[in-house]
């Protein structure tokens, strides 16, 4: 196996292994919803004025199946939809109470597998951290530019 495979073989099995050590925990405590409707509320509490096209390019996703998914956590009372007074053109999703509640229960199970995985990070070093983000930069940079080119 090449360097090349080595890394992306290694990207697939700690991607696998992190849904797998995840799944219960996530599936036990947000029973009922979808990793793509969890997903959906993690966004829209994370950045204000979320609407279709912003989650669709955070999804890579269309713009109507954002919108089918978008009404579905509307009708649960996830979320809420919004104008602003100077653009009544767009419409703005933001959470309701009880989708902040589902926000932020995956806030904290995200927090609980960061802190399980803590002993790892804590042993690499700024510049091996250095090194690991400027690679993914440049993978993502570079398969940004494919998707581009896919969508001509």
């Amino acid at each position: 196996m090449n360097k090349e495979e080595h890394v992306m073989t290694g990207f697939r099995d700690l991607y696998n292994k992190l849904v797998l050590l995840n799944k219960d925990k996530m599936e036990e405590n947000l029973r009922g919803f979808k990793p793509s409707e969890v997903h959906c509320i993690e966004s829209i509490g994370k950045n204000v004025d979320s609407n279709v096209t912003k989650l669709a390019e955070t999804f890579y996703m269309t713009r109507g199946a954002i919108s089918k998914l978008t009404k579905k956590l509307i009708v649960r009372g996830l979320i809420e939809s919004y104008q602003k007074p100077d653009n009544k053109k767009e419409i703005y999703y933001r959470l309701t109470k009880q989708g902040e509640t589902v926000f932020h229960i995956h806030e904290e199970l995200h927090n609980e597998f960061q802190e399980r995985d803590k002993a790892v990070f804590e042993q690499i070093t700024e510049s091996q951290f250095d090194s690991i983000i400027s690679f993914v930069d440049l993978y993502n940079s570079h398969l940004d530019m494919e998707l581009r080119k896919q969508q001509r």
